[in-house]
């Protein structure tokens, strides 16, 4: 237990009490984000029940090699997310744990680079809703105003995510933190790992939806 004064913070007595009070703390926030995301979600599942040909075809425009291309990022962030968690857990080398959330940290970033070579493209193609829009159909509008709604809004949960990680790899790695049991990477990996599953989500709604066709 030489480890505990490092971890333990006010006004926490044991370890065990404090890591209780932040899983549990990260799984309130964690629920008020999903019902945040779902409200989105249901709102997009409406329109394009009342209109899915013209959903259908908004969703062709989309660049599916992109998308598709993020979500390996994705699922691969979440395999290094997880290690870093379990290695920490575990004990294991420091610089694994450090390796593992700067990897993590690194596909964030390549994350957001993708989709900023998607924005511009749709851009480009005259896909953002209003003067201008590339598309007849006005449910084709709703369906690209929801998309850059959703996008944009998991894009900054990701953000928020790379600096988490980011911080705790740079503490990690420079010995400035205790990180075998460590809550703060246990939360931080659940907030992660919530990113990971809200983009899951999202990219069929968004990027096959008439692709069959």
């Amino acid at each position: 237990m030489s480890d505990a004064p490092a971890l333990l913070k006010d006004p926490w007595l044991s370890l065990d009490r404090q890591r209780e009070a932040s899983i549990f703390g990260i799984w309130v926030f964690l629920a008020s984000e999903l019902l945040f995301f779902g409200g989105l979600i249901l709102t997009y599942t409406i329109y394009r029940i009342q209109d899915p040909q013209a959903f259908a075809e908004a969703a062709r425009e989309t660049d599916i090699w992109y998308g598709t291309i993020n979500t390996a990022v994705l699922l691969t962030s979440s395999l290094t997310m997880a290690v870093a968690a379990q290695a920490a857990e575990r004990g294991l080398a420091r610089s694994l744990v450090a390796g593992c959330l700067a990897a993590t940290a690194a596909l964030g970033t390549m994350f957001l680079v993708v989709k900023g070579f998607e924005y511009a493209e749709d851009f480009r193609n005259h896909l953002v809703p209003g003067p201008g829009f590339a598309l007849e159909a006005r449910a084709a509008q709703l369906f690209f105003a929801l998309y850059w709604v959703m996008t944009g809004v998991h894009a900054i949960h990701l953000t928020i995510g790379i600096i988490l990680v980011s911080r705790l790899a740079f503490l990690s790695w420079r010995a400035r933190m205790e990180v075998r049991g460590n809550p703060e990477i246990e939360v931080t990996a659940l907030y992660w790992h919530l990113v990971d599953i809200i983009w899951i989500v999202l990219y069929p709604l968004i990027y096959l939806p008439g692709r069959a066709s």
